[in-house]
């Protein structure tokens, strides 16, 4: 297996060095060169860091979901050294990537005088070179915890860090010189998240086949095979957009860069047709413990991933043909959006700059959901159609939020962001947590028998967790509820989500999170940790509730704007000025944080009536089945205490006090 990595390797670098020779992105810049070993080294650096990237990855994610556990959730002890190997190479070609681009920004060699101090400041202060460094940074500290790791557990997080790595390549592409950043941006992410999926699971069978045992190859293979139909699905769906919005058109296809594209839709095709061949004829040949046709048909599929590797990166090297014109719209050169028009009740509902992060996420959940649905009704089960239509309707709100109005005017005036804020953390949780999403995934996927981890043993492993129990606890849960409106406003975290795609992102992100946390402690229905009773999490809402009202009031009665130069510098010309902005903002965040409040408070309310109608009801249902043996254990109780036979408490009837 060894040998033929290293073969798969070298057909990457010689596409990628071929492509690059072909299409003039290692030609010698006519300003100022940093020499062919920059020039060169880039190319094959960035393909060293893609392969390596993808194979920890993919090991990672098939030794969390894919293979047994052992004694003590321990996990398969040879992945995590292949990860630990796979980690440290795409730690050292980040490293590398992080030196020469500096050379290639500067046009100067690595040898350079003052090249060192330069270095530093380039990894600390210039976006490019700091995510770069975080890649690098990041991808050691997986290598060396993977080195370590023993338990499945340990390779559900280091699978999430390695995803996070990923992310610093997907600001610093093309992408992040797009016309429409977000989109690009986001769908490059998609681009590399199913790539190294598919790549590196793959080559992570291959490298994980001489230590595990027939069964356990077969089933782990089915399982990636699932993944890597979603893997293609992604990788697909990104490119076609990511295309268009690089060529701008077909005639644009015809140049070099178009032709490298082509390329690699080519072999896009030919891994699908390969991936079809796996799920019809090899995957059965597993099962009947002929592993031979598998691994030839898998060598060959990642000989065809290895050029698609080495002509993404002549790619990533060759100027797209529509690089985007300069703007003169302030906005649009600070957000990567034109200003809106001013705001009417029509604006905001028809002007869309979709989020194609949260659009995905919201098809796929209403997907699983419905997918849920349809399984439970096919056994015959029954499930409440309340359930799926708040579900449902959770998630076209947060379409809404994320992708219409309150996103479009929240980039640029700060009470359409509150609108944005209070929508994602006060309207879509509680019709979320009302679908009752991990209630169903339980009743509805299958669970596991082999004794690997899937997502029904994934879910009850993190509903049961002693960390999800600190954060569940009503006050621990308010105070991160209300207490990241300070954190969050009157810290730079404010300013990061405002000038940052990702900062951005990561907002939205724990506004939800954070709004269904304390909505599921509240009115949740899911299983998890032990909740409150239903009069303390009243008082506990309502002095939540309180927080929030004061923290509004402040802004409504507040004279110093929050990040004043961020929205002074947009060129709004439309509205009034800064701080009558944000004071309506303030009263935005109050108004609408009130119905919402109403609302959970009313079903808390039902909910404390109805559980003691089926307290009474499961009494009742007791005492048909034992013959009231707890109202006669009563009776007999009293005669001991009296010394004498105690007349019997007919039922209904209020019992004697003991004397």
């Amino acid at each position: 297996m060894a040998a033929v990595g290293t073969v798969l390797v070298i057909l990457a670098l010689a596409t990628a060095g071929a492509a690059a020779a072909g299409s003039g992105a290692v030609a010698p810049s006519i300003l100022q060169d940093a020499g062919p070993l920059v020039r060169w080294g880039l190319i094959f650096a960035r393909v060293v860091a893609d392969i390596a990237g993808s194979v920890t990855v993919g090991v990672l994610l098939l030794t969390a979901f894919a293979l047994p556990v052992g004694k003590q959730g321990q996990a398969h002890r040879p992945a995590f050294l292949i990860a630990a190997a796979a980690a440290t190479v795409w730690a050292l070609a980040a490293l590398v990537l992080l030196v020469l681009n500096l050379g290639d920004v500067l046009g100067a060699p690595i040898d350079s005088p003052g090249f060192g101090s330069q270095l530093v400041a380039y990894t600390r202060d210039i976006e490019q070179g700091r995510g770069l460094g975080l890649t690098a940074a990041g991808a050691a500290v997986i290598g060396l915890l993977a080195a370590g790791a023993v338990k499945t557990s340990s390779a559900a997080w280091l699978t999430a860090g390695s995803l996070a790595c990923l992310i610093p390549t997907a600001l610093n592409g093309h992408a992040a010189s797009s016309s429409d950043h977000q989109t690009a941006v986001s769908s490059l992410g998609l681009h590399l998240l199913g790539a190294s999926i598919w790549v590196g699971g793959l080559a992570a069978l291959l490298l994980l086949a001489p230590t595990v045992k027939g069964p356990v190859l077969a089933n782990a293979a089915q399982r990636y095979s699932t993944l890597a139909l979603w893997a293609f699905i992604a990788v697909g769906l990104s490119g076609v957009i990511n295309s268009w919005l690089r060529v701008g058109s077909l005639g644009n296809l015809g140049n070099t860069y178009g032709l490298l594209l082509l390329g690699k839709s080519v072999s896009l095709v030919l891994l699908g047709m390969f991936g079809y061949r796996h799920r019809v004829a090899t995957l059965p040949d597993l099962d009947a413990g002929r592993p031979g046709a598998f691994t030839r048909l898998a060598v060959v599929e990642l000989g065809i991933m290895a050029i698609a590797f080495g002509l993404a990166s002549a790619l990533s090297r060759t100027p797209p043909p529509n690089a985007g014109e300069p703007t003169t719209d302030l906005a649009e050169s600070i957000t990567g959006y034109p200003m809106p028009p001013a705001p009417s009740l029509a604006h905001w509902f028809t002007l869309w700059q979709p989020d194609l992060m949260w659009v995905l996420i919201a098809a796929f959940a209403l997907y699983a959901y419905l997918t849920g649905v349809f399984r439970m009704r096919a056994r015959g089960d029954a499930w409440p159609l309340g359930r799926t239509v708040s579900f449902a309707l959770g998630l076209i709100v947060l379409v809404y939020t994320t992708s219409s109005g309150p996103a479009v005017y929240g980039r640029v005036t700060f009470s359409g962001h509150m609108v944005m804020h209070m929508v994602l953390t006060m309207i879509v949780p509680p019709l979320l947590v009302l679908g009752a999403p991990i209630t169903l995934a339980l009743r509805s996927v299958p669970a596991r028998k082999d004794a690997s981890r899937g997502p029904r043993e994934w879910l009850l492993i993190i509903t049961e967790s002693r960390y999800l129990q600190v954060l569940a606890f009503p006050p621990v849960a308010a105070g991160i509820f209300a207490g990241s409106l300070v954190a969050f406003y009157y810290t730079g975290a404010f300013h990061l989500a405002l000038t940052t795609h990702t900062g951005h992102e990561l907002m939205d992100v724990h506004f939800l999170l954070s709004g269904y946390l304390f909505a599921w402690t509240m009115i949740g229905v899911d299983p998890g940790p032990k909740r409150f009773g239903y009069p303390i999490r009243l008082i506990v809402l309502l002095a939540t509730m309180a927080f929030h009202a004061f923290f509004f009031l402040a802004l409504m009665n507040g004279d110093t704007v929050l990040q004043s130069q961020f929205f002074g510098n947009l060129g709004r010309t439309w509205g009034g000025g800064l701080l009558d902005d944000q004071q309506l903002g303030g009263g935005i965040g109050w108004g609408i944080g009130e119905f919402p409040t109403l609302l959970i408070a009313i079903v808390l309310m039902v909910q404390w009536a109805r559980s003691d109608d089926r307290e009474s009801r499961r009494y009742d249902r007791k005492a048909e089945r034992d013959g009231d043996a707890e109202l006669t254990a009563y009776n007999e109780m009293l005669a001991r205490m009296s010394g004498q036979k105690a007349a019997p408490v007919k039922e209904g009837q209020t019992p004697p006090a003991a004397s």
